[in-house]
């Protein structure tokens, strides 16, 4: 049987080693494979593109992730540009924001990882809060994960998938502030950070804030695999003639 087809959305760096080469480069860390992999899809890797591209990319897919990255640009929700703001990536920021409006379009589900949360959340017209502390590396160690626990709201998508309090694996310094029209929260941190956004109902979108590809817990991949439409699974399962 077929396995679903999850396209994720992946870095474009100017310079990236590898053996001998120091070469422009489409990339994204192999967590994303994983886990994707382990939930029972089958990961496609998708490089910025042209945003009118997005649509004819999505209804290739089964479901899509916008993976974790730089931070989005404050001009996208209306706000000035904080000290604290990393570099703009405008090219990501359009590819990523059509990709997200042809997922929502199509039906297909979508899941948002860390930057794919935030731009999910501006998508639906909400602001970001540019910069907190204690949600990065331990003791503010740069590329290091940290953790902390995150608690589910009662009665959403996410408390469904994952019950019960449980420490993920975190690293941003930007969070939601105010959430996108149609959107609720559904886990949070302790110091009340909004850590999960979803739109309830159909078709399937959630967001989550910290790095389930950094970590071991599956249950939020594998609910996005298992929201493949029946229909679609079927297509999938028919024999080429």
């Amino acid at each position: 049987m077929n396995r679903p087809l999850v396209g994720i959305s992946t870095y474009l760096e100017a310079s990236a080693r590898w053996g001998v080469w120091d070469l422009p480069a489409a990339l994204l860390p192999a967590g994303y494979v994983r886990v994707v992999r382990e939930s029972g899809g089958l990961p496609v890797l998708l490089p910025p593109d042209a945003p009118d591209a997005a649509a004819e990319v999505v209804a290739r897919l089964d479901a899509v992730v916008v993976a974790g990255g730089p931070d989005v640009e404050p001009a996208r929700y209306g706000a000035g540009r904080d000290p604290r703001t990393g570099p703009p990536a405008p090219e990501r920021d359009a590819w990523e924001a059509a990709l997200i409006g042809a997922a929502l379009e199509s039906g297909t589900p979508l899941l948002g990882i860390c930057r794919g949360m935030q731009l999910l959340n501006v998508a639906f017209g909400g602001t970001l809060t540019q910069h907190l502390d204690g949600h990065g590396g331990p003791g503010g160690a740069t590329g290091v994960f940290g953790s902390h626990p995150v608690t589910p709201v009662p009665g959403t998508r996410y408390a469904s998938l994952v019950p019960e309090a449980c420490e993920v694996p975190t690293y941003h310094h930007q969070a939601v502030d105010r959430i996108g029209t149609g959107l609720v929260a559904s886990a949070h941190a302790a110091d009340g950070t909004v850590e999960a956004v979803e739109l309830p109902g159909a078709p399937w979108v959630l967001g989550v804030q910290w790095h389930p590809e950094a970590g071991d817990d599956l249950r939020v991949v594998r609910g996005l695999v298992e929201a493949v439409a029946p229909s679609r699974e079927a297509s999938l399962a028919e024999p080429v003639a």
